[in-house]
């Protein structure tokens, strides 16, 4: 079932790729708030106003990569899912 919210009970390969995917999520949340701080320093000085600008652009691209993470581990463990639950439904 997409969007399942206690994956403890899952197979061992389906706990093994929902923490895998959790990390990935959360290093884009790190590396976009990283990047949005240090792009924000950086509108302090002149020089340092472009870099400022592309780190803004990656912070936002991060930002928007946590929702295609979320789908794709959700697509990823409901490919994973409880195949004798489907077997037997379609058993009768």
């Amino acid at each position: 079932m997409l969007f399942e919210k206690d994956h403890r009970h899952g197979s061992t390969a389906k706990q093994r790729r929902y923490a895998r995917f959790e990390i990935a999520y959360t290093f884009a949340d790190f590396g976009a708030a990283f990047s949005f701080i240090v792009g924000s320093i950086f509108f302090f000085f002149e020089s340092l106003m472009t870099a400022g600008t592309w780190l803004f652009l990656f912070g936002s691209v991060l930002f928007a990569a946590k929702p295609s993470i979320r789908l794709i581990r959700e697509i990823k463990l409901a490919a994973m899912g409880d195949d004798d639950v489907l077997a037997k439904r379609y058993q009768d």
